[in-house]
């Protein structure tokens, strides 16, 4: 892109490129928070060069010359800004900044007879001041990606090695992320966004922005300390365990559906670092039985639900329990109906809205299930019998067993970090 120079005159206070330069480093060291507080070799080396060169560009552009080399050095300084972290709010600042000093200096030395050119050459600026902004920007976002893949991979590795019992001393060293000594292993189910199922959009970008959603709430409460594998259905999450403790776990998993806008269910499972493959894979056992058993959302703790766990352990104390409710089997509506009673701690009233059916239709498939099975959900022993025979059959009913299935998430899923960058 070239403009040709109009009202050389005018131009004057900007061929000047060494004084105009001073003027304006000073102006950013004073005026500009984030310049106050650099180096002093920054100052007069990286920022004053820059400055330099961008006054040139404009000078050559205004000539008519193109200055496509010197376009190429500002983007990579540009990189250079992202690698080290400066925000890109206050280097677009400081370019605009500069450019209404610039402007200030040329129509101080313009006169009256002179203003139908400044109005004309205001609007070439413009387009200069476009050019060098989106020059930079375009370098600096696509240097932030690079930095950020670089740094999710760095945390994919370390993750799965932690998780596959691996060495991790010298990659935690090489990749820079401190290994703690003890972790809260989570293992979590995110639920699907309606959006997921509308034909009218594309669930999977509504997916991988639910992800990022809950991505981001993790890194806004955490930081850096939390290694995270994740995709769009849930995945592992190891929290040091000085980090968060007790409710703060609790309202962790919270805030991470209310960003996801979604249910999520969370399994925990304490662990020191030699243990945590152990555990991630008792953390998803867990949370694998919580969400057969339709349990709500939230965050369940081992020690919670140690007996629901035993009692889905292979064996043949499980086939028998499962036994117990077979008289069921040709009464789906009374299983049904004793399920959703028990989820919702025996309250008929709301069994039985749940169910759109009358309370007094509720009691009687209860009395049914007690004809039929012997043991009356009325009373504590065979309301225990019943719960823990339907725990039982929720792993050896079906198409899949315990032993054959698919799992729902694996301690080691991970999503495709470049789908979720550019979604």
């Amino acid at each position: 892109m070239t403009i040709p120079m109009e009202g050389p005159t005018m131009w004057q206070p900007l061929r000047d490129v060494r004084a105009m330069t001073g003027k304006l480093v000073g102006h950013f060291v004073d005026n500009v928070a984030p310049c106050r507080t650099l180096p002093g070799d920054v100052i007069s080396g990286d920022v004053t060069t820059v400055t330099r060169m961008c006054l040139e560009i404009v000078g050559g552009m205004l000539d008519g010359r193109d200055e496509e080399a010197k376009l190429n050095r500002l983007a990579v300084a540009a990189a250079g800004w992202a690698r080290e972290g400066v925000p890109i709010d206050t280097i677009l600042h400081a370019f605009h900044e500069g450019f209404r000093l610039a402007f200030d200096a040329v129509y101080d030395e313009v006169a009256d007879a002179d203003r139908a050119s400044l109005i004309h050459g205001f609007r070439r600026t413009t387009e200069i001041s476009d050019l060098l902004c989106t020059t930079v920007t375009r370098a600096y976002i696509r240097e932030h990606r690079e930095a950020v893949g670089e740094h999710h991979s760095a945390v994919h590795t370390l993750t799965s090695a932690l998780l596959a019992g691996q060495s991790t001393v010298t990659m935690a060293r090489e990749v820079g992320i401190t290994v703690a000594q003890a972790y809260s292993v989570l293992a979590l189910s995110i639920g699907k966004h309606p959006d997921e199922h509308n034909p009218r959009v594309d669930g999977a970008v509504v997916a991988r922005r639910k992800l990022r959603r809950v991505q981001t709430a993790l890194a806004h409460r955490c930081g850096e300390q939390v290694l995270a594998l994740l995709s769009v259905d849930g995945g592992t999450l190891l929290i040091p365990s000085d980090l968060l403790m007790g409710e703060q776990l609790d309202a962790l998993v919270e805030a991470l559906s209310r960003a996801a806008r979604v249910d999520i269910t969370g399994a925990l499972v304490p662990a020191t670092t030699e243990e945590i493959p152990d555990a991630a894979q008792r953390a998803h056992e867990l949370l694998d039985m919580v969400e057969r058993l339709d349990s709500a959302p939230g965050l369940y703790r081992f020690g919670d639900l140690a007996l629901e766990y035993q009692l889905t352990r292979p064996g043949p104390g499980r086939a028998r329990l499962g036994e117990l409710l077979a008289p069921l089997d040709n009464h789906p509506e009374l299983y049904e109906t004793l399920r959703v009673h028990i989820a919702n701690n025996m309250n008929r009233q709301r069994t039985a809205r749940l169910l759109h059916i009358h309370t007094n239709t509720v009691d009687y498939r209860l009395r049914r299930v007690a004809q039929l099975t012997g043991l009356d959900p009325a009373q504590s022993s065979g309301l225990w019998q019943l719960r823990s025979s339907m725990i039982a059959r929720s792993f050896h009913t079906g198409p899949a067993t315990l032993e054959t299935a698919t799992p729902r998430r694996t301690p080691y899923s991970a999503p495709d970090f470049e789908d979720i960058r550019s979604a």
